[in-house]
């Protein structure tokens, strides 16, 4: 086989995301924490993910569950110490595996000394490292301007001591730093300094894009839309103009990518959450004043959330895999992403179908770019119907005044309110409480019902569950440098069934075949190309391939070498 140079490790990695609070607890208040991740690692190595992606675990009032940062160098106690945050990339970076970290750039906690010093009175040198304006109307009582929150309500929050108006883009108790402050810029990159020299591999930047706002505090032009979506921000009726997408917050990620740079073996890693077309993500990563897209001055990645949304069959994969190839053409790498921790599961929307769900991670693990799975993914953990009035998600306790069943259907519409649906705690077996924590503790959040037989202890013993799918399709990914690096070209929609989507994978003398059968009948395809053994299935042996052609099963995904 000709050898070819491989592409850095974290532009052929598998990303784990993991919600600490929902992971293990191994201390028995009823709340995951690092060691619980710590005591997972061996399993996380055999299913065959690379790269951890862990979840706020900073000091934080946890009123949004670590997404509040009170400090950004301090450990919640809850998760654990800074000892245990050492012990963890050890443990992970022994076992060939690496880390990244959730950053949270643009807020801080409402509870966070620069905030209290903000707000303590207009003179103080802290008062402009968040951004706070003067009001309308007689007394100021009314908001600067229009501006929307990314969740719907007015952003600005009233100030009974100062008499002025605070930005939160996201919840009143989450205010934004101001970044044309020079002295914020400072502060937050020394933040991440630390961390990145503490031994984290990478960071996950949360609402990147939100970063910098119109200086000129103009109102948001109206809009016609009323929900905003992964693609479209735009929602609640407004456009979101003057709060997203500054030239300035691109130049940031410029900013950010040399001080990533500054560290290298390994060389570091920053994927940023950015809202919106892939024309508008890619400049994230090559910068907008780029003459060409593989310039590497920006953001090594960015999440592309339109996976979650796309027509699960073959002529939507098909187009969603143009588009992605399209707007993130190599060296740049796309993102495939099915579930977070702020979006229902993907089980959710493909109704609880293993062979569907198996099909959608060959997907994820077959097509060129960076697979993210939500922790839990792999065995098929569901949404759980939880009432808004009980809600631990502050979003939401925001909406709790909503019927259920108003929830609900805007739920099943694939509108998440009530995020605590998707962040149960993780299904180890059918043991009382799913092994997430000792019998008799009560959890954070109750457990899913289906744990009784949808846990990682069943599966292991069943070769056609979904988490021996996963396993099998990361071990043939780590062996083969097409499906970690390679270039993906489409084989002709004509040749195919409409049923079938296929793609090759080629790196140097290293070429897959893959065959995505989106349909639940068994169907005789000839293969498109000339890879003839087959690798792989998401059922548990492949069929063999006779005179060129190839059985697929109700919602096979076949992988095929030569």
């Amino acid at each position: 086989m000709q050898r070819a140079e491989l592409p850095p490790w974290w532009a052929r990695t598998t990303v784990y995301q993991i919600y600490p609070r929902s992971f293990l607890d191994t201390n028995g208040d009823g709340i995951g924490d690092l060691p619980g991740i710590v005591r997972k690692l061996d399993y996380l190595r055999d299913l065959g993910v690379e790269t951890l992606w862990i979840c706020p675990f900073y000091g934080s009032p946890q009123q949004d569950l670590g997404y509040d940062v009170s400090d950004y160098d301090a450990v919640a106690p809850e998760y654990g110490t800074r000892d245990d945050v050492r012990r963890l990339l050890d443990e992970a970076h022994a076992r060939g595996m690496r880390i990244i970290a959730d950053m949270v750039l643009n807020h801080t906690s409402i509870e966070h000394p620069w905030f209290r010093e903000s707000r303590s009175s207009r003179t103080n040198p802290k008062r402009n490292w968040y951004l706070w304006r003067p009001g309308k109307k007689p007394g100021g009582k009314a908001p600067p301007n229009n501006w929307r929150s990314l969740v719907g309500p007015r952003g600005w929050h009233w100030d009974e001591r100062t008499q002025e108006w605070y930005w939160a883009s996201f919840l009143p108790f989450q205010p934004d730093l101001d970044y044309r402050n020079p002295e914020v810029q400072e502060a937050m990159l020394g933040v991440v300094r630390r961390w990145l020299a503490f031994g984290f591999d990478g960071l996950r930047l949360d609402i990147f894009h939100a970063l910098f706002k119109d200086e000129s505090f103009e109102d948001n032009p109206f809009s016609t839309r009323l929900l905003p979506t992964e693609d479209d921000p735009d929602g609640f009726l407004q456009s979101y103009r003057r709060t997203l997408h500054h030239p300035e917050t691109i130049a940031f990620a410029r900013t950010l990518r040399r001080v990533a740079d500054e560290f290298q073996d390994p060389p570091r890693f920053l994927v940023g959450e950015v809202f919106g077309q892939p024309s508008t993500l890619r400049s994230y990563c090559a910068g907008a004043d780029s003459p060409t897209v593989d310039s590497g001055d920006g953001l090594h990645s960015v999440f592309l959330f339109k996976a979650m949304r796309a027509p699960f069959t073959a002529a939507g994969f098909r187009e969603l895999v143009l588009e992605f190839e399209r707007e993130m053409p190599a060296p740049l790498v796309p993102t495939w992403v099915f579930g977070n921790h702020d979006r229902s599961r993907r089980g959710e929307r493909l109704g609880y179908h293993p062979e569907r769900e198996k099909l959608s991670a060959a997907v994820q693990l077959t097509a060129r770019g960076i697979p993210f799975v939500y922790y839990g993914e792999e065995i098929g953990m569901r949404d759980l119907d939880l009432p808004l009035a009980t809600a631990k998600d502050p979003l939401a306790r925001m909406y709790r005044f909503l019927p259920d069943v108003v929830a609900r259907k805007l739920h099943a519409a694939g509108v998440l309110l009530n995020r605590d649906a998707c962040r149960t705690p993780m299904q180890w077996s059918a043991s009382p409480n799913a092994g997430f924590t000792a019998p008799g503790v009560v959890p954070w959040l109750p457990i899913h019902a289906a744990s009784e037989t949808t846990n990682v202890e069943a599966e292991e013993r069943d070769p056609a569950s979904i988490l021996h799918c996963y396993r099998r399709l990361l071990r043939l990914r780590k062996t083969r440098p097409a499906l970690q690096a390679g270039a993906l070209g489409l084989y002709p929609a004509h040749a195919l069934p409409p049923e079938v989507l296929a793609y090759r994978r080629s790196f140097g003398d290293d070429v897959v075949d893959v065959l995505l059968h989106f349909d639940d009948a068994t169907r005789r395809v000839r293969i498109p190309g000339d890879c003839g053994v087959a690798l792989a299935s998401t059922y548990p042996e492949p069929l063999p391939i006779r005179e060129g052609e190839a059985v697929l099963r109700p919602y096979e995904a076949l992988v095929l070498g030569r």
